[in-house]
């Protein structure tokens, strides 16, 4: 533990032992504040500064500053948090396990000990994003999607061993167990953590390699999705700088009417903090309202922090945490240290709106929230489930200007015969998904789907042959209470059989469709639909032929599924007909009583023991066969997956000058809401692309390409992947007659003019010494935490991104990665200034240094001759960015400081 240079370490008791902690009140009282009135997600960052206070990287300074945190003020004090544990998925683990890796191999190259690069901090590394749902319907799908997915990923399991046993802190949970989030928050999360050297309690506090990290704030853990580049520091010892956010207080009140899900609930809140504008900041539930949530309704409602734009939506500790605990078999030990801590501390309980001073108080009645759909390209476009079928026939015809997809109105009713005469239609669903994190967690939702499709298959329901149904739990407890309450019959009896425990359809991992339903989708260009109980249902998300995505509550996904159309007005028409006629979805809803009834079944805590003890005890075979290399250096066999990144190519103690941008050309224009789904797809891998051809070229057929997230850790995949979504439209490439863009990863090759994809574009720059840039709308990068993304951006070689603005993580993915991030200011825009892609461009204004937030200066020569001088803002928004961006990225910059020392 650091110093206490303001006195703070405090004993306190748990039962009749005596332990210590750095006590927020005694600060207080030292400073002269109210601690009290400080938001309890403040307060748990406070006391990491507090307890690492060291004099160098955390000083008294950054505890002051902290402690003396205002509602409203300008925000330029940079907090320094050193988190207590990191979590990783596997997607982004195996590259940041490269990382570390190579930089061992630069440390072995420079005389020192490989054992110099060592994570700091416990590290978990959750496998949940390999399994894909190639075989549903079937009883023995899970057991076959395993077998594929560890024959597909042996390599890679090849690795993550390695990894295990060249690394004190680093820990794998192996496929099958479940989805990162969930298995973080029944088993991973400890409450509070305990040096035993001195006897000190602190919160546990994360940062994860995944977006929705910030499902754990529902247990009143502070943590949030980071890149893998941000990850990495934090494992080497680095702190987490973030500036001081604002604190939106959201004060519940009321309760949900029966029928309503917590679905429905986290779909309200994402539209609502949308609108708020409340990307960066911390959100911070209160009120009586709150205090009534189950803990599980409370982590969905976190889950979807990232969809809202919060780096946070947290939930204080109480009772119900304590009851989840107990639920979930942690120890006796563990919940008596929990809770005395948090009391002891003052932050036990959940506060009203006007205990806290909240930068701003919200509200919403529970009682006024609707059942809900969200759709068909973005989570927070809620649609009321009584306007859902209307609106898709609205955005049928409607440009895609307007969300829409431009379609002809009178093909809207027409049908279309597959090859083995199968009948389709605009708005078929073909694919019905119980999935992903958000939802899976939540026993509530998950007995109500179990109850819906009972009651279905009683009333003599079936689901039509086309619709692909699958059903991936969070984690192997929640098929356990599915059987106990006598449900899982009836969902298998409908096609929604355990087809993995895994985060499958909402990554993008829903397998494929049959070929002549997707032959027939192409040729006539369908607009069909998938419902999923996710959290994303971005373009080309879920399958690159399904082009309207819907979210929706595990029961809503059963009887869309039933109605096989999202035309369907369900709260007026028959979800479909039974043996006895017509059945309405009010027929086979469960009430709020029937869920309740089943609810004993959920939180058995000897289950969830004896699941999570089979993490090492017995993790599987197909685990268990897998070797791995030993040692502490890797010996980079030859491998399509596992690649020596060439982050670390020339690397010396001294960082090179910063290159000047001049005479840079243009690798993209793209407008608003572009994804880190379309600069760095996660999903399958076309054989024309440049990573499908550089696949075959390496003797890699095309049944075995898997997915670009997977191949995560070879680089040659990653940066070939870089901008090839299918649907990302590069407007430099100008639009067709009809006035629709060019969808696929190309542009315009200047100065000839040629189209090509940006992969080759980029690499032609490249050659000839010419640096790149991009152009972006509002809302650049935003989606899932991939560093991929930035790290696919600089191996290109683009310099700058130059945007309206930018997502949280994104942004600081790109400084890590020594990219510039550029704002537009004020009404400025590519539209407005005129911005084709054909002009050259130079950044000036970097020359004499560096500060957090300038003014720079964008120079735009035109091919007419003309120049233009346009005050962009720096985003580079904090000192320690300053220091990365000057190493050239977060990585050589920690491995100088690891090796320095």
């Amino acid at each position: 533990m650091a110093q206490d240079p303001f006195k703070t370490l405090t004993p306190f008791k748990i039962g009749n032992k005596s332990a210590n902690l750095y006590s927020l009140p005694a600060l207080g009282q030292s400073l002269g504040i109210d601690v009290a009135k400080l938001p309890v997600s403040i307060r748990i960052v406070l006391e990491s500064v507090l307890r690492n206070c060291d004099g160098k990287k955390v000083t008294e300074n950054h505890v002051r500053e902290l402690a003396n945190w205002q509602p409203n003020t300008k925000r330029e004090d940079e907090i320094p948090f050193v988190v207590a544990r990191v979590v990783l998925q596997d997607f982004t683990g195996v590259p940041l396990l490269a990382d570390l890796a190579a930089m061992r191999d630069v440390a072995g190259k420079m005389g020192r000990s490989p054992k110099s690069i060592e994570p700091l901090v416990p590290v978990d590394l959750v496998v949940d994003h390999s399994v894909m749902i190639d075989y549903f319907g079937t009883k023995d799908a899970l057991d076959l999607n395993m077998k594929v997915e560890f024959s597909r990923n042996q390599e890679r399991y090849q690795f993550m061993k390695w990894g295990m046993q060249a690394f004190d802190t680093f820990g794998v949970v192996p496929p099958g167990f479940g989805i990162v989030h969930q298995v973080n928050l029944e088993y991973l999360a400890r409450g509070v953590h305990h040096d035993k050297k001195s006897n000190v309690y602190y919160p546990d506090t994360l940062v994860g390699t995944d977006s929705h990290t910030t499902m754990i704030n529902g247990i009143g853990v502070v943590g949030w999705g980071v890149g893998g580049i941000e990850a990495e520091a934090g494992m080497l010892g680095q702190p987490v700088y973030f500036l001081t956010p604002d604190v939106v207080g959201v004060e519940l009140t009321g309760q949900l009417r029966g029928g309503v899900t917590a679905t429905d609930l986290v779909l309200t809140i994402t539209e609502m903090l949308r609108k708020e504008k409340v990307v960066g900041k911390f959100v911070e539930f209160c009120g009586a309202g709150t205090a009534s949530l189950s803990v599980t309704d409370r982590a969905t409602i976190g889950n979807m922090a990232p969809e809202y734009g919060a780096t946070m939506g947290f939930f204080p500790v109480d009772e119900k945490t304590i009851e989840y605990f107990r639920g979930t078999g942690r120890s006796q030990a563990e919940i008596a240290a929990f809770e005395s801590y948090f009391k002891a501390q003052g932050m036990f309980g959940v506060p009203h709106g006007k205990d806290i001073n909240y930068t701003k108080l919200l509200k919403l009645d529970l009682s006024k929230v609707a059942p809900s759909l969200a759709g068909p390209k973005r989570p927070q476009d809620r649609i009321e489930i009584g306007d859902v079928a209307k609106t898709f026939d609205t955005l049928f015809a409607k440009p895609v200007a307007q969300n829409g997809f431009n379609q002809p109105k009178d093909k809207l009713e027409k049908t279309f015969t597959t090859s083995t005469g199968t009948e389709l239609h605009n708005g078929d669903i073909l694919i019905a998904a119980i999935t992903s994190c958000t939802n899976t967690s939540n026993p509530s939702v998950m007995l109500a789907a179990g109850l819906v499709a009972k009651k279905a298959v009683q009333a003599g329901l079936t689901v039509p042959s086309y619709v692909k149904t699958s059903l991936a739990p969070g984690s192997r407890v929640v098929t356990e209470y599915l059987k106990k309450a006598k449900l899982l019959p009836y969902l298998e009896k409908l096609g929604f059989d355990v087809a993995a425990y895994g985060c499958t359809t909402c990554i993008g991992n829903a397998g494929d469709l049959a070929v002549d339903i997707n032959e027939t989708i192409i040729d006539n260009d369908l607009i069909c639909s998938a419902v999923l109980s996710g959290n994303r249902n971005f373009e080309a998300r879920i399958h690159p032929n399904i082009k309207a995505n819907f979210l929706a509550s595990p029961p809503l996904v059963v009887a869309y599924a039933l109605a096989g159309t999202i035309r369907r007005d369900l709260m007026t028409e028959p979800v479909g007909k039974g043996k006895n006629g017509d059945v309405y979805i009010g027929d086979i809803w469960p009430t709020s009583e029937e869920i309740n009834e089943l609810m004993k079944f959920a939180l058995d805590a000897n289950v969830f023991r004896s699941n999570y003890a089979n993490v090492k005890n017995n993790p599987g075979k197909l685990w268990e066969q897998i070797t791995g290399v030993k040692g502490e250096l890797y010996n980079w066999p030859s491998s399509t997956y596992i690649a020596e990144p060439p982050f670390f190519e020339g690397f010396t103690m001294q960082p090179a000058s910063v290159p000047a941008v001049r005479g840079a050309r243009a690798l993209g224009v793209f407008g608003d809401s572009v994804t880190t789904d379309h600069i760095s797809p996660a999903g399958s891998i076309k054989e024309t692309s440049p990573a499908g051809q550089w696949l075959l070229a390496h003797h890699v057929k095309k049944p075995d390409f898997n997915s670009y997230g997977s191949r995560r850790g070879n680089h040659e995949i990653m940066m070939r992947g870089t901008f090839a979504n299918v649907r990302i439209k590069n407007l430099m490439i100008p639009p067709r007659p009809d006035g629709s863009r060019f969808e696929g990863g190309e542009t315009l090759f200047q100065p000839s003019g040629e189209q090509m994809s940006i992969y080759d574009a980029a690499m032609a720059y490249q050659k000839a010494g010419v640096p790149t840039v991009v152009f972006g709308g509002e809302e650049y990068g935003t989606g899932s935490s991939r560093d991929w993304a930035a790290k696919g951006t600089m191996l290109l070689g683009i310099k700058a991104v130059i945007a309206r603005s930018f997502e949280r993580i994104h942004r600081s993915n790109l400084v890590g990665m020594g990219v510039l991030p550029l704002q537009f200011k004020g009404n400025d825009s590519v539209d407005s200034l005129g911005i084709t892609g054909k002009e050259i461009y130079d950044i000036e204004g970097l020359e004499a240094g560096i500060t957090p937030q300038q003014d720079v200066t964008l120079v735009i020569h035109r091919d007419n001759g003309k120049t233009d001088r346009v005050k962009v803002l720096l985003r580079i928004d904090t000192p320690i960015e300053v220091d990365y961006y000057q190493h050239g990225g977060i990585l050589p910059y920690v491995l100088r400081d690891l090796l320095a020392a």
